[in-house]
């Protein structure tokens, strides 16, 4: 049921997401080429558009992302996808011309590239600010768990709109999210002092900084962390 709503809400497969993030990601945090957020580094792009207009094509891109993919799975799974996806994009066409009451297409399309970018800034941001520009691992010399969520995983302070849209565990949390995948957003919340005080007395760093300290790092910093392949960092005694 949530892998249909997934793919009806967010033209995006279930099951890629799931690889991509739990796999992959969860499994290989900062480690190259693995679970490192290279998805989201375009080195093609300067830093403005990136930061600024890149993430206005993501309603956009992830439909055709879609598609790539798709043609690498058994014929009646991408059948069953792609009617999903494309009820959800219909679904929300419709709504908006017979019951929103607009006039034209036009006018329709354009409001769902507006209402599916509303959020779009922050969610391409956010998946940026909390691994890259922190430590990174090779996939022979990768630390302990521990070690890895500790030093490559960053908290953004709680901030409400973005608490609402993407819960605490990605905003607030996310150590905590890495730590312990499966807890819920409340149950992350309240393990956090708990998660810190265990980190501070390990003497293991508990990443946090702001949303805009980190805008700035990275705008200031673009080619260094987006552009170039980040180096490995060596951590002598933790291997």
């Amino acid at each position: 049921m949530q892998s249909s709503v997934m793919k009806v809400c967010t033209a995006f497969p279930a099951e890629y997401a799931k690889y991509g993030h739990v796999k992959m990601h969860h499994g290989y945090t900062n480690v190259l080429g693995m679970g490192d957020s290279s998805t989201w580094r375009l080195p093609c792009l300067n830093r403005y558009v990136y930061m600024f207009l890149a993430p206005l094509l993501i309603p956009i891109i992830t439909p055709l992302v879609t598609m790539e993919r798709l043609r690498h799975v058994e014929l009646r799974a991408a059948l069953r996808t792609l009617g999903l996806i494309s009820l959800g994009l219909y679904s929300h066409y419709w709504l908006l011309l017979n019951v929103s009451g607009f006039k034209s297409p036009g006018s329709a399309l354009a409001c769902m590239l507006i209402t599916r970018s509303l959020l779009a800034h922050p969610y391409l941001h956010v998946n940026i600010f909390q691994h890259i520009g922190l430590p990174m691992f090779s996939q022979d010399k990768k630390p302990r768990r521990i070690h890895m969520m500790s030093l490559g995983v960053l908290n953004l302070p709680r901030l409400p709109v973005l608490d609402w849209a993407f819960g605490h565990s990605i905003i607030s949390c996310h150590v905590e999210h890495h730590l312990f995948p499966r807890l819920s957003d409340n149950m992350c919340l309240k393990v956090k002092p708990v998660v810190s005080q265990f980190l501070h007395e390990k003497q293991l760093p508990y990443n946090e900084d702001s949303y805009l300290a980190r805008f700035w790092l990275f705008l200031s910093r673009y080619e260094e962390l987006m552009v170039q392949a980040p180096p490995i960092t060596e951590l002598v005694g933790l291997q």
